[in-house]
């Protein structure tokens, strides 16, 4: 009885490894671990953006309804609770993303014609600090596609998408952005070179 029962589960194992099972297992882990990624690395500019607003805003109170427009794009994009399994949810994070994207495009704008403001250290090191986050970002985004794309692959392909529908395992929705190109690259952000401070 013992190997009987132990028959059928190493054939179990050899039908299932076989057929790919094992390969959307590793495949739909990896999608998850670089979700993960992504949303970490916007939670890290999202945490900068309070510093930066600070930071601006001592030299440029006047600039109001751009250092609002910051603080707002902000809080809508880390507001969403975002299902990467769904389409919708999945275009909605992006949206929001991209809103803070252009928010801090005018604030960067803006501190072009605050000399005092572009040569503050503070400001200079949060500039390297958003540069970086940018990369990291267009990094994890890049590397969530090819995950998707990997594992949408194997549950589609046969035999795999035969144990795929055995065990519930869907293609998954992937980033869409109106314009494809920009996908590959992260937002520029260019505060341009620090001017000497002038002596008073």
């Amino acid at each position: 009885m013992r190997f009987k029962w132990l028959a059928a589960v190493l054939s179990v194992a050899f039908l299932t490894s076989g057929c790919g099972y094992n390969q959307i297992q590793a495949q739909d882990e990896g999608t998850k671990s670089a979700w993960s990624e992504v949303l970490n690395q916007y939670q890290r500019r999202a945490d900068l953006i309070p510093n930066l607003v600070k930071t601006v805003q001592g030299y440029a109170q006047q600039e109001s309804s751009v250092l609002i427009g910051v603080t707002q794009a902000r809080a809508a994009a880390t507001s969403i609770k975002v299902d990467a399994a769904d389409p919708e949810s999945l275009k909605k994070f992006q949206q929001a993303q991209g809103q803070v994207s252009s928010a801090l495009s005018r604030l960067m704008v803006v501190s072009e014609k605050y000399p005092d403001l572009k040569s503050d250290q503070n400001f200079r090191d949060l500039q390297a600090q958003l540069e970086g986050t940018e990369n990291r970002i267009a990094v994890a985004r890049n590397r969530y596609i090819q995950a998707i794309q990997g594992y949408n692959l194997t549950v589609r392909q046969f035999p795999s998408n035969l144990t795929a529908k055995m065990f519930g395992y869907q293609a998954k929705p992937n980033f869409t952005v109106e314009d494809e190109a920009s996908i590959s690259k992260p937002p520029v952000v260019d505060f341009g070179a620090p001017k000497a401070e002038v002596s008073h």
